[in-house]
């Protein structure tokens, strides 16, 4: 392909989700495949709909998940600028083009005119659409009108007979009934383009020459490309991804549905799943094949080799639901692969939240013997903060394994002073093997003694490996646990 220029186009509305992160995906990995550029274009001409730090969290979402942009807000670019709300003048003389072409005109009726027109055309079962009062305004009178401060919006002036094709790269052409098209609003009352006209005039001024996006705007594409034709605009390739489906598979993802995601772990929301500890290359990996694969089998990409095999043409138009099992199992596997060095540096955010102050050359020792165990870096917490938790009191009936009697509770922790007393320092493989030594003569199973010396130890009936967590705890902490619980045993 020669180089793209594609747009990632979020309104800052609220949380940037799963479904937005990866259409900012496979624009930057289509850019970044053909040598192009990925902009990032803010959307903001719904000004009731505008919620605050939004538009900081798609810019902190982006970066996370390691989509650097060529051209935005924040950078600027040769096209700005890249936020609609200081684009106003530039729809309004666009708008008025269109107006003088013949291609839209003013509308003055009033929001109670259109709530009654609404209701006729429901009760006769008749297409909801503006039924065009105002296109038979000669235009002179509709300048002396709006000369006048007549309140008034703008609107596309649709064809009433006949069809529309557009063509979309995955579903191929598509066909409409212009009856069944509205006379949608291009500009608002208080001046402000809507996403129909303000979309169109900047994808044409910044030369995008693919607009990927979700198929929820399939119902107003011909629109889209009737104002493209109206300016005699080259189209650019229209690509209308999947939308993506409830876990269940019945009923489209939408937002309402996170808090209910949550109570599980999970959500649709890019700082939650930072918050909840998933990685950002397993969200990249997962979210990438849905609604992508490269071939039948293979799972596993890094960023670097999702731009290599990436083509759109491989894009899958039908619904995708939603499998966080899977997910679970692709952020999993990503621990695997860190360092324990790198894995210290990711996790230690989680324990500074969690109020427990982990130091980094410590949780490097931890890292080796809870990597296998995480799903995701908060499980560390409960995986590893008895290394930096004050010891809980026990109770002595705490202590006994699985059909153990206090007294053979007993002889475990008296055994296991005597075995590790005469060491300098606990290590692993050593005090392992003496201790097996030790159980295999007083008839136990390794699960029983090791599940007492876990307790007497942690202080958790679940733990990382016993024998790596005494090495690390040190041989003083654990002595003086092992007395304490033999103390409890005997009082």
């Amino acid at each position: 392909m020669d180089p793209v220029r594609v747009r990632f186009a979020p309104s800052p509305t609220g949380h940037l989700h799963l479904g937005s992160a990866r259409t900012a995906l496979y624009d930057y990995l289509i850019a970044r495949k053909t040598g192009g550029q990925f902009i990032l274009r803010i959307e903001d001409t719904d000004q009731k709909r505008w919620v605050e730090g939004a538009e900081q969290e798609i810019y902190d979402g982006l970066h996370w998940l390691g989509l650097d942009w060529d051209e935005g807000p924040d950078i600027g670019g040769p096209y700005g600028p890249y936020r609609q709300s200081e684009r106003k003048e530039i729809y309004q003389k666009y708008a008025l083009e269109l107006i003088e072409k013949g291609h839209a005109y003013y509308c003055f009726c009033s929001a109670e005119r259109l709530a009654e027109m609404r209701i006729t055309q429901q009760q006769h079962k008749e297409p909801v659409v503006y039924d065009g009062t105002c296109r038979k305004i000669p235009f002179d009178e509709s300048q002396k009108r709006v000369a006048a401060g007549e309140k008034h919006v703008i609107r596309f002036k649709t064809p009433r007979t006949g069809t529309t094709t557009m063509r979309d790269l995955l579903r191929g052409e598509i066909t409409v009934e212009n009856r069944m098209l509205d006379d949608y609003i291009l500009v608002k009352s208080d001046g402000l383009a809507l996403y129909h006209l303000a979309a169109a005039v900047d994808d044409h001024l910044m030369k995008i020459t693919h607009v990927i996006r979700s198929s929820e705007w399939l119902p107003t594409a011909p629109l889209h490309s009737m104002i493209h034709r109206a300016f005699a605009w080259q189209e650019p390739v229209w690509v209308h991804l999947s939308v993506f489906l409830k876990p269940s598979g019945k009923g489209k993802m939408s937002k309402r549905d996170a808090a209910e995601l949550v109570k599980d772990g999970h959500s649709i929301f890019i700082k939650e799943l930072e918050n909840l500890g998933y990685l950002p290359e397993a969200v990249l990996n997962w979210v990438a094949l849905m609604g992508w694969s490269f071939d039948d089998h293979t799972e596993f990409f890094t960023k670097q080799a999702l731009i290599e095999s990436f083509s759109l043409d491989r894009l899958n138009p039908s619904p995708a639901a939603i499998n966080f099992q899977k997910f679970d199992y692709f952020n999993a596997n990503y621990i695997r692969k860190l360092s324990g060095t790198e894995l210290a540096e990711r996790i230690k955010p989680f324990f500074d939240r969690a109020g427990l102050s982990a130091d980094l050359p410590r949780l490097i020792r931890i890292a080796p013997i809870i990597r296998e165990r995480l799903t995701t870096l908060d499980d560390a917490i409960d995986m590893a903060g008895l290394f930096f938790r004050p010891f809980p009191k026990l109770t002595k009936e705490q202590l006994p394994g699985k059909d153990m009697t206090l007294e053979i509770t007993t002889n475990v922790i008296r055994s296991a002073i005597q075995v590790f007393e005469p060491f300098n320092e606990l290590v692993k493989d050593v005090i392992e093997s003496a201790m097996r030594s030790e159980v295999e003569k007083q008839g136990l199973t390794p699960g029983q003694a090791f599940g007492t010396l876990r307790v007497a130890v942690t202080g958790q009936k679940v733990s990382p490996p016993l024998f790596e967590s005494m090495e690390i705890i040190g041989k003083e902490v654990v002595m003086e646990r092992l007395r304490s619980a033999l103390q409890l045993l005997t009082a």
